[in-house]
C-alpha cells in the first residue's frame, strides 16, 4: 500500500461519489483509477462495455441477481 497524493478539490469529489456509490473512499478512488486504467487501454470499448466484461470476469451471473 502506498500513499497518492490528490488535490483536495478532487478529495471532496471522492468523497461525494463515496456516499453515493457506498464505498469508503478508498474504495471509490481505487474504483476510478482502475476504470481509468482499462479505459486506457481498451479505448475502443464504452464504461458499459468495460463493466460487463469485468462482471464476468469476476463471474458474476447478473441474470440471478436482476431475477432473470
Amino acid at each position: 500500500m502506498g500513499i497518492v497524493k490528490i488535490s483536495d478539490e478532487l478529495h471532496e469529489e471522492i468523497r461525494k461519489a463515496s456516499s453515493v456509490m457506498v464505498r469508503s473512499i478508498n474504495a471509490q478512488a481505487e474504483f476510478w483509477i482502475k476504470i481509468g486504467m482499462l479505459a486506457e487501454t481498451n479505448p475502443s470499448m464504452s464504461f458499459t462495455q468495460i463493466m460487463s466484461e469485468e462482471m464476468k470476469r469476476a463471474e458474476v451471473e447478473l441474470r440471478v441477481v436482476a431475477g432473470g
